[in-house]
């Protein structure tokens, strides 16, 4: 098998795994998660991240690969500037090939995504029809613009997380669309809480806490935000 014929049968592979996570009462943040990871391990991304609107409609991070990942998507909330949030008010793919040409543009941004090791980001806002609810936010280590064929699949990736979110059943309702997305940023905080208390127990760091966070949620087949839960309120330990 060549490698490009292992790697799309693994893109095919996650595809279908986002299609058997669209159930009833399925956890948005365990689908948000599964997205990225892949985009992260099929894809030409070192880390990728996605923030969501919450019902104000103000950006917040949902999920992410890596808190460096994680640092620079805050720290554009912060500014309230850089390509992640160009992408989502303009609706358009923002392509950054080289975060040293954005240093006059968004100066925050490029300090702090370069601080961090980060050249180049791509961003792809998650939208359907007019409706943008988010932004997919993939980035790298090296210089230089996504291939082709990458960013192909990191878009239909964005539109199965878009379309999972808005739903039948919550495209009908707009409240339970704001409530659905509102209950996944509300899970985050908690599940950041749950990553600082394993971190600080079991002595690992925030990355490899979630990691076993979500690997215990997964093997025990319960939501994720129900094991952040448990272990913030201090009824569970790893």
């Amino acid at each position: 098998m060549t490698d490009e014929t292992a790697r799309a049968e693994a893109l095919f592979n996650v595809f279908t795994t986002l299609a058997d996570t669209l159930v009833a009462d399925y956890d948005v943040i365990d689908l948000l998660q599964t997205l990225v990871e892949s985009c992260h391990d099929h894809l030409d991304a070192d880390s990728a991240g996605l923030l969501l609107a919450n019902s104000a409609g103000q950006l917040e991070v949902v999920a992410s690969t890596s808190d460096a990942n994680t640092l620079v998507e805050v720290m554009q909330l912060d500014a309230n500037a850089g390509p992640c949030l160009e992408s989502f008010r303009t609706q358009q793919i923002v392509s950054l090939p080289d975060v040293e040409v954005a240093s006059e543009r968004w100066s925050r941004f490029a300090a702090t995504a370069l601080g961090q090791g980060i050249h180049s980001v791509y961003a792809i806002p998650l939208r359907l029809r007019d409706s943008t609810i988010g932004t997919l936010n993939l980035m790298r280590n090296e210089r230089g613009e996504l291939n082709r064929e990458d960013i192909r699949a990191a878009q239909a990736l964005a539109d199965v997380a878009t379309i999972g979110i808005l739903q039948e059943r919550a495209i009908r309702d707009a409240s339970a669309v704001r409530d659905q997305l509102q209950g996944a940023l509300t899970s985050r905080i908690v599940i950041e809480q749950a990553k600082g208390v394993v971190a600080e127990t079991a002595n690992l760091s925030m990355d490899e806490a979630f990691t076993l966070i979500r690997k215990h949620a997964r093997s025990n087949q319960t939501p994720l935000s129900e094991v952040a839960q448990k272990l913030v309120a201090g009824e569970l330990r790893l």
